[in-house]
């Protein structure tokens, strides 16, 4: 993985052009700057951000991940061939041969390395604004960190610098603990000198690093440094729960008062199934959509990460949220005006009569062909309902639960249902599985909070917690990486 970590950056640093992805190549005339003498300007610095950024886009697998792996969704498709990875991580069969395992790996240290090469150059010129640009590299590459620790536990750390060949296959894989120290201290980091408004529609904010902290101490269990940390972002004023949970996530109300941070998509770049990580638009709502569907409001897609009984059941029939995050086909086709004109096809890698309706294809909202690919669908990464269900978790285990009630109603009354008692901890949970299905969240709250095993059909308890590392990487990286226990 190192090996492909160096030959990436070198390809990055030449000329910001990583397959046929041309978004940030300004370089006149091309190839003239190496990687040692590129920055030296501050737009240099800039440039080198915007790549940085621009790995963020591979966030739609992780996302479908997170579902996929847990009780809200299986895999579907056109079959169990298509994207098999994700059907194994469905099925709980996966390995350490996968190739969406793999792009998670290898995008995230990629994203990585981009940061680190800002951080390596940091000194070499002053100008305005530069500690902006390096708390938002900071920000960044304690994403990209975050994404890999909680799917593969002990990770390499590799941190300011970029790595040769031999490095690359002496680097151990640090214990996590040493990974969140670092996500930590990037974090504080970043915070203290982020603005409260992003400089910039779909950067980092000092809420952004504060929530992303906060979610880094209680995926830890440090509750109380969570509960104060989320407890800022509360006091900042600058969040509100948005009122019509029903339009939350479409493009026409993205970056809303209830957006801490989420994933800029445009439209208006196409691109191919040959490099997702290419995709200058959110793959997720086209993969999503309604296989073969002809009818009124949504687009055809192709049945991938659909929601199962399971999830539709947990809802009350009373909350709306459960019709604004699952579409149940055959009750749409039913209530519309014509329904014998309205057809759609069933995938055979399953179906389950549901489609995730948070992140699906709708007419209006189509991108370039093909718009499987393009859609212009921002991904709400966090967004402050989350952040408030965070806080009252850390404060209900902080023994602060008439608090942390109060922070739960608020989420109820937003959606329009009645307030509840909260006298358990799992209340929250599945209050959070209620507000946040769809999103990505599932199987990692899961993990976290060791309910994995009771919800999660073939979990093994002491090897599914995390995933593998791909065969492939241990083979890079000469053999020195120990396996994944039960892989």
């Amino acid at each position: 993985m190192k090996t492909k970590i160096y030959i990436l950056l070198a390809i990055i640093s030449a000329g910001f052009v990583v397959s046929s992805c041309k978004k940030f190549l300004a370089v006149d005339p091309p190839y003239t700057q190496d990687a040692e003498n590129f920055f030296q300007t501050k737009e240099d610095y800039e440039r080198a951000l915007t790549g940085a950024y621009d790995l963020l886009q591979g966030t739609f697998l992780s996302f479908w991940i997170g579902e996929i792996a847990s009780d809200n969704a299986i895999a579907g498709g056109e079959s169990v061939n298509d994207s098999q990875g994700l059907h194994q991580i469905d099925d709980m069969t996966h390995g350490g041969v996968n190739n969406e395992l793999r792009n998670i790996l290898r995008w995230n240290y990629t994203g990585i390395t981009r940061a680190n090469y800002i951080m390596e150059h940091k000194d070499n010129i002053d100008f305005v604004g530069k500690d902006q640009i390096l708390a938002e590299a900071r920000f960044l590459r304690a994403f990209y960190y975050f994404e890999l620790v909680k799917y593969f536990g002990d990770i390499p750390l590799i941190i300011d610098k970029r790595i040769g060949i031999d490095e690359a296959t002496s680097i151990p894989r640090a214990p996590k603990d040493e990974v969140y120290a670092q996500i930590e201290e990037d974090l504080i980091a970043a915070a203290a000198v982020l603005p409260l408004n992003a400089s910039q529609k779909g950067r980092a904010s000092k809420g952004a690093a504060l929530s992303l902290l906060g979610k880094a101490y209680l995926y830890q269990n440090k509750f109380t440094e969570a509960a104060s940390t989320f407890d800022q972002v509360i006091a900042s004023g600058k969040y509100s729960l948005f009122a019509d949970y029903d339009q939350l996530f479409s493009v026409a109300n993205e970056n809303n008062s209830e957006t801490v941070f989420d994933i800029e998509y445009t439209g208006l770049e196409g691109g191919s199934y040959g490099c997702l990580i290419c995709l200058e638009g959110n793959a997720a709502p086209g993969f999503q959509g309604i296989r073969q569907y002809n009818g009124p409001i949504y687009g055809d897609g192709n049945s991938y990460n659909l929601p199962t009984q399971s999830l539709y059941d947990a809802f009350s029939p009373i909350d709306p949220r459960r019709d604004a995050t699952i579409l149940d086909i055959e009750a749409f086709i039913a209530a519309q005006p014509n329904p014998s004109e309205i057809s759609y096809a069933i995938g055979a890698g399953g179906h389950t009569g549901y489609y995730n309706n948070k992140y699906i294809k709708k007419q209006g909202e189509f991108g370039l062909p093909d718009n499987d690919l393009t859609s212009p669908v921002n991904y709400r990464v966090i967004r402050y309902a989350d952040v408030l269900l965070m806080a009252a978790e850390a404060h209900f285990q902080n023994g602060n639960t008439s608090y942390a009630q109060q922070l739960v109603n608020q989420i109820r009354t937003r959606a329009g249902i009645p307030g509840t008692s909260v006298n358990s901890v799992t209340d929250i949970y599945r209050e959070r599985r209620l507000e946040l299905s769809g999103e990505g969240h599932r199987f990692f709250d899961l993990v976290r909070t060791g309910q994995a095993a009771t919800f999660i059909t073939g979990f093994v308890v002491g090897k599914h917690e995390l995933f593998p590392i791909p065969q492939v990487e241990i083979d890079l990286a000469g053999g020195n990486w120990s396996q994944n226990q039960g892989y």
